[in-house]
């Protein structure tokens, strides 16, 4: 029997989820920076420092950045670590992967870019001072999958921080729902001539788990310590899970 997952709002066979994620970022990469800052008003910016600040990076540190893109997360991670760190810029997808490869040169702070699978990471065992994902998870098709794999690379004493869309303040749910789903995609289409992959932005972001459900999903693959942050009144959530 073909097994089943979630892409936004449809029900897809798991084995077209992927293809069907790497379609929509393949789609929007060129212009994905630019429609980040247009969609939050700038905040993505601060959400992005704030994981920085909670991950308790320092001088040194071993890095890996899952899903990560464009490359936000590493060039802040980058600063921190300093020139005796390593920071690893990771993505399943080629055509964001190689944006922000080429960012971090041009920016004269090249640093290791490898495409893999969050579900199948190509590193060793307890190498990693810190795992982060931002706004990756909710793409995976096997999420607890993922999740354990970055326990598996972290040392003990290391922490995994995700930072993802989340349950909103209850009050706030009409507002920001018309806001998803008939702004955005309109900005989908001007902006970045794809409508239909922000729609999906929008259905992802309401078939996440809630902050207390991920919570639980970290703590069953055996993370400790789990906690997590609100932000900006729920719309995302900073989750922080050690391994001891």
């Amino acid at each position: 029997m073909t097994k089943t997952t979630h892409f936004g709002f449809k029900t897809v066979s798991e084995t077209e989820k992927a293809g069907k994620v790497a379609d929509v970022f393949h789609s929007v990469a060129e212009r994905y920076n630019l429609m980040n800052d247009l969609m939050s008003a700038g905040l993505h910016r601060v959400w992005k420092r704030f994981a920085i600040d909670v991950s308790g990076i320092k001088p040194g540190d071993k890095v890996l950045d899952i899903a990560g893109g464009t490359g936000d997360l590493s060039a802040l991670f980058l600063k921190q670590v300093g020139k005796t760190g390593e920071v690893w810029l990771t993505d399943i997808n080629n055509s964001m992967l190689s944006i922000g490869r080429d960012r971090l040169i041009d920016e004269g702070t090249p640093t290791p870019a490898v495409q893999c699978d969050a579900e199948k990471l190509p590193f060793p065992d307890n190498y990693f001072s810190c795992v982060s994902v931002a706004f990756g998870l909710r793409n995976m098709t096997h999420k607890a999958i993922a999740l354990k794999e970055m326990l598996r690379v972290i040392k003990p004493g290391g922490a995994v921080i995700v930072l993802e869309f989340s349950k909103i303040w209850e009050p706030l749910q009409p507002v920001y729902d018309a806001y998803s789903f008939k702004i955005l995609p309109f900005m989908g289409k001007m902006i970045a001539n794809d409508a239909d992959s922000y729609s999906y932005l929008a259905e992802s972001i309401r078939m996440h788990p809630s902050q207390e459900i991920l919570k639980e999903m970290m703590q069953e693959v055996g993370f400790e310590h789990v906690e997590y942050f609100n932000l900006t009144a729920g719309i995302v959530a900073l989750h922080r899970g050690y391994k001891f």
